[in-house]
């Protein structure tokens, strides 16, 4: 057992998307990370069911990116990339466009999926407002959608808890209605039903105006609100309303991007090119706190006009392009390339489908779905108890020596993809015990 852990006091850290006094009373420390598991403070390996928070995607401890930051640190620790450049960013930037469709030739730095998001939206609104269309102000989100929480990213977000204690938030903001649809149950894959939900696009738009809407932002698969599957056609659906009418399409791909769908980015699964998507997370494998945003080149270039002294975009943050995080994303990359890993979720996605709809039978589920090496089992409810049962679940499983993600009623799933077939049996054993004795 590991006493340091066990004896630290915890009153000071106030621990995010927590229940403080709930975890304060029977804390769940992790204190190492390997390969592709945890080690908790007593001791035990805890399989890592969720790649950490949907980010350790080639899975944790590798000494080339510890190395890479390190070595970084002691030639360069910080420059910044105001009016300043460093050449690691330039390289680290030109690496990641090489993996994005043919279409995206720029990248902009954050610190984090949220600033991703932020900084999308405001590319957008600045874009039009470049080529004379200032009055394209609006943004549409969709119910059910996670966007980070940054303001701009809550407001186009659409989970209720995550947005009804801050106030109004960004004005001028609608939403498409979600895909989630009861008919879709236990849906292998892409759902069949739910592309015309994308028509409802056109609704806004007779509402508002295609003229004042600048930007539409939806998760390529929903993954913080409960494994939310496209269904077929509705990507594509949502792409004709918006070219048509010369509104930006956003895809967040904070969660979706390098490897998790069996491609390095979700348009590249779904065959649906948008105009900007957003990056964070597996970026750096976890490892340091970093986000992207790729622009096509057409937005891009719509901003260099004027003088040449001229500052075109008045947005940027103190670590965008961060030289020990462009390291790690380098040596990241690295390994993603070498062991093949932005492709492997499709050679396990058969296998991976296959074990995770076999646990309908085991006890009270609603729904379960997947799509790439992403699962969710949907639970049902307790009368008037939501979330009780997942979170039991949950707990069950890190008991047993497996980490899970509850959501609402969902158990989400999204391990390393370096999981091999007997991790994925494990994991889905735990899993499934933890449901069958839970009441």
């Amino acid at each position: 057992m590991n006493q340091a852990a066990r004896n630290i006091p915890l009153d000071a850290f106030w621990m995010p998307f927590t229940a403080n006094r709930q975890f304060k009373a029977d804390p769940r420390m992790l204190v190492g990370a390997k390969g592709v598991h945890y080690t908790s403070d007593d001791g035990r390996d805890i399989l890592d069911g969720t790649a950490g928070l949907w980010c350790c995607n080639a899975g944790h401890g590798y000494e080339s990116i510890a190395k890479a930051a390190y070595n970084q640190l002691l030639e360069m620790d910080y420059a910044p990339a105001f009016q300043m450049g460093h050449p690691i960013a330039f390289e680290f930037a030109d690496r990641l466009r090489a993996l994005a469709p043919d279409e995206f030739k720029h990248v902009f730095f954050t610190g984090s999926g949220s600033e991703s998001v932020d900084t999308a939206l405001k590319i957008a609104l600045a874009y039009h407002r470049a080529r004379g269309e200032g009055q394209r102000t609006r943004l549409i989100g969709r119910e059910r959608g996670y966007h980070g929480v940054g303001f701009g990213g809550i407001s186009v977000g659409g989970i209720v808890n995550n947005r009804k204690n801050f106030g109004t938030m960004l004005t001028g903001v609608d939403h498409l209605p979600h895909t989630h649809l009861p008919e879709n149950a236990f849906s292998k894959g892409q759902p069949e039903h739910g592309a015309h939900l994308a028509d409802d696009l056109e609704r806004i738009i007779a509402l508002h105006g295609a003229e004042t809407i600048a930007a539409v932002i939806v998760e390529p698969v929903a993954g913080s609100t409960g494994v939310l599957i496209p269904p077929k056609g509705y990507l594509q659906r949502l792409r004709e309303i918006t070219s048509q009418h010369g509104i930006l399409l956003i895809f967040d791909e904070v969660i979706t991007g390098f490897g998790r769908l069996g491609t390095p980015f979700a348009s590249q699964k779904f065959g649906v090119v948008p105009d900007i998507f957003t990056t964070a997370k597996g970026i750096t494998n976890g490892t340091l706190p970093m986000g992207a945003v790729f622009a096509q080149g057409f937005i891009h270039d719509a901003f260099m006009t004027g003088p040449e002294g001229m500052i075109e975009l008045f947005h940027g943050y103190t670590y965008s392009g961060h030289p020990v995080a462009c390291a790690a994303g380098l040596a990241t990359l690295d390994i993603y390339e070498q062991n093949g890993l932005l492709t492997r979720a499709a050679e396990l996605e058969s296998y991976w489908e296959e074990k995770v709809h076999s646990l309908r039978d085991k006890g009270p589920i609603k729904d379960i779905r997947n799509i790439g090496l992403i699962g969710g089992v949907e639970l049902e409810s307790r009368e008037g108890e939501f979330g009780t049962r997942a979170y039991e679940v949950f707990l069950k499983c890190y008991k047993a020596g497996a980490m899970v993600r509850y959501t609402g009623e969902t158990i989400a799933m999204s391990p390393p993809l370096i999981f091999e077939k007997e991790n994925i049996d494990t994991l889905i054993d735990i899993l499934g015990e933890a449901i069958s004795t839970t009441a």
